[in-house]
């Protein structure tokens, strides 16, 4: 029988920054068990047979306005600053998205531009960020047609590619995500602090977990070894309805297939990510060495097809945050409560979209709050 003071589920974001400072700042004793083959969980890079670091599970930009989380975040990478710019594949060009003013000029005459642009600023102001329904329920006639033109040609069929479901199909937490910025800011995030860690993140990760009283087991599932552990907490990071059995049924996720392609050219495209809503079976190329910096003569790019997650071979990414999604966690979050010794954690444990910097956010309060 084995002895630690907490033992963590998953060794992504919400699991390594749980254990490092449980164990650096309490000196505990920690075991992370981790069912993939490495540390770093969807955010994990690796150089590939080419010697080009790639992110293995899609983009990874690390951007918050918290200073609290990039100083802790800077305890254990050098951060490259890096500004991530996408564009979208549009009626034959390539221009800046989330739908800004630079955008507008690119699609529309000039005379048509200047009037939609006057219009924007005067009912919605300089620097705002408007989501599209909202932005369709104008009584505006000429935003009326932006806003249509929008959801039509930017929004609707790279939705339905991503979630499989018509954009009014979602919860508004999810079609918020992409607003209609009033402003001439290509940034894709408007964060005050963005980086991308200059060494990669599974570096970064390792110096997190480079501690005597933190304890590593990968390839393994928690369940098959938990009754073997005596431990003061569990910190369970990974699926909720996995925790307790699928009792209620199985929560909906989407899914992706990563397609990796290396080519023999320096660079391939104007920027780290171009959106394609409207062609092809894919929604976004992106090409990581605009991320990392790194200069060598062939380039590696990542096609994203998404999917339903329909089996364990299949990594569940996106909560689909349907009402009766939502109600069917509730049932499993009451079911939680009744743990005193268990804290649920993270993207899958409390089905919600985290960003890296929030869940980070939430570990450090959580342990501050809670004072461990």
């Amino acid at each position: 029988m084995f002895n630690y003071d907490y033992v963590i589920v998953g060794a992504g974001f919400a699991g390594s920054v749980f254990a490092e400072r449980v164990a650096n700042l309490l000196n505990k004793k920690v075991l992370i068990i981790e069912k993939r083959n490495h540390i770093g969980g969807n955010a994990y890079d690796e150089y590939n047979e080419d010697g080009i670091l790639v992110h293995k599970y899609g983009p990874h930009i690390f951007h918050t306005n918290y200073k609290e989380v990039w100083d802790y975040i800077s305890q254990f990478t050098e951060m490259n600053i890096y500004y991530h710019h996408v564009l979208a594949s549009i009626d034959g060009k390539y221009v800046p998205i989330p739908f800004n003013l630079n955008t507008l000029y690119e699609l529309f005459p000039e005379s048509v531009r200047i009037k939609l642009e006057k219009s924007l600023i005067e009912n919605y102001g300089y620097g705002m960020k408007v989501p599209i329904f909202q932005l369709m329920k104008t009584e505006n006639n000429d935003l009326k047609f932006l806003a249509d033109f929008i959801y039509n040609r930017l929004f609707l069929n790279y939705t339905t590619k991503q979630w499989g479901m018509q954009p009014d199909e979602l919860d508004e937490e999810v079609t918020a995500r992409v607003p209609v910025y009033i402003s001439k800011d290509n940034r894709y995030f408007g964060d005050k602090y963005q980086g991308v860690p200059k060494h990669g993140y599974t570096k970064m990760f390792e110096r997190m977990l480079d501690n005597k009283n933190i304890h590593i087991l990968l390839n393994t599932d928690y369940k098959e070894i938990i009754n073997q552990i005596r431990y003061g907490k569990l910190v369970y990071t990974g699926s909720i309805d996995y925790f307790f059995d699928y009792k209620y049924g199985k929560l909906p996720y989407r899914s992706l297939d990563f397609k990796f392609e290396t080519l023999s050219v320096e660079k391939f495209q104007p920027v780290g990510t171009v959106n394609y809503p409207n062609d092809y079976n894919f929604t976004r190329i992106t090409e990581f060495k605009h991320l990392t910096g790194q200069v060598h003569n062939k380039t590696t790019i990542l096609k994203e097809l998404p999917k339903e997650c329909k089996n364990s071979n299949d990594t569940p990414y996106y909560p689909i945050l349907q009402k009766r999604n939502v109600d069917l966690y509730m049932k499993y979050k009451n079911e939680a409560e009744k743990f005193n010794n268990v804290i649920f954690i993270g993207r899958l444990a409390e089905y919600k979209y985290y960003n890296m910097d929030t869940i980070v956010k939430r570990v450090l309060d959580i342990i501050r709050n809670e004072g461990m």
